[in-house]
């Protein structure tokens, strides 16, 4: 199902373009499964052909992820206690949110940083755990900010250097981000 997905909203890109890409950023960062980087790599896609601009693709996705991470933050820390009970007894979840409790409480700045992008799985859990324990939100949104625009950078990046080979780029990446993300519980779970 969720590569039909995929497969339906790199078919819209070409169609809604910005505010697609804006949307998916935007829902990734709050946890739903969607295809934000793969939706990424085709916008650069379509900018180096021209049908796109690489001015809107780039900047709808960050205001998507950064608008997603402050939502996220802005939701935990109003309504912390009951929304962290909630999405802690998903399968999975616990494990991730309790990682990221973890990570903040040693290295806030370099957690959020580092969440954005390269452990980009830890995101959304990241959010919710900053909120909930109050972390500063302007020292937050600078780190947020800054490792949104190294995944976006990234993403659109390879879109465009390498549209003629989107689909293997795509797997990849996917492959290198499911890896990422499996080591991080695995350490999780050894470390428990």
């Amino acid at each position: 199902m969720i590569e039909q997905w995929a497969q339906t909203a790199l078919a819209l890109v070409p169609v809604w373009g910005g505010w697609l890409i804006m949307t998916v950023t935007f829902l990734s960062c709050l946890a739903f499964p969607l295809p934000a980087s793969l939706v990424m790599l085709a916008g650069g896609a379509f900018t180096a052909s021209g049908d796109l601009s690489l001015a809107v693709v780039a900047g709808a996705a960050l205001v998507g992820a950064v608008a997603g991470d402050q939502t996220g933050y802005g939701l935990a820390r109003a309504g912390g206690g009951p929304l962290w009970d909630r999405i802690a007894a998903r399968p999975g979840a616990g494990a991730l949110m309790t990682r990221a409790v973890s990570d903040l409480a040693k290295r806030d700045l370099i957690a959020v940083f580092l969440s954005r992008w390269l452990f980009s799985a830890l995101g959304p859990y990241v959010n919710l755990a900053a909120g909930m324990t109050r972390l500063d939100w302007l020292r937050f949104t600078a780190a947020g900010v800054a490792g949104e625009a190294v995944w976006v950078g990234v993403y659109v990046g390879l879109g465009r250097a390498f549209a003629a080979q989107i689909d293997e780029i795509g797997a990849a990446m996917a492959n290198m981000a499911g890896g990422l993300g499996a080591a991080a519980v695995a350490l999780v779970l050894g470390r428990m």
